[in-house]
């Protein structure tokens, strides 16, 4: 008899020790899951971030080589004794 009460014990003993794994389980993987979620998410915002900054940088260049192509063109005209629209179109 007291076999079969310590088998018994044993025996819901290793039942509830699996439902703890299984839910331990769950969590885990709910965890996993989450994590990827937000590595994603954030993956994304630093990709619209990287492309904002090429777009400011792009804009930028763009600006500085329309001044530089405006003081070429108006230390031309002070050189050749005409103005800045025909250094320009020189």
């Amino acid at each position: 008899m007291r076999k079969i009460i310590l088998a018994a014990a044993a025996g819901a003993a290793a039942l509830t020790l699996s439902a703890c794994s299984e839910k331990t389980e769950d969590a885990a993987a709910e965890t996993a899951d989450s994590a990827m979620a937000d590595t994603s998410a954030n993956a994304e915002a630093a990709g619209e971030a990287v492309d904002g900054a090429a777009d400011a940088t792009a804009e930028t260049a763009t600006d500085a080589a329309a001044v530089s192509t405006d003081a070429a063109a108006a230390a031309e005209a002070d050189v050749q004794d005409e103005s800045t629209a025909e250094a320009k179109a020189d």
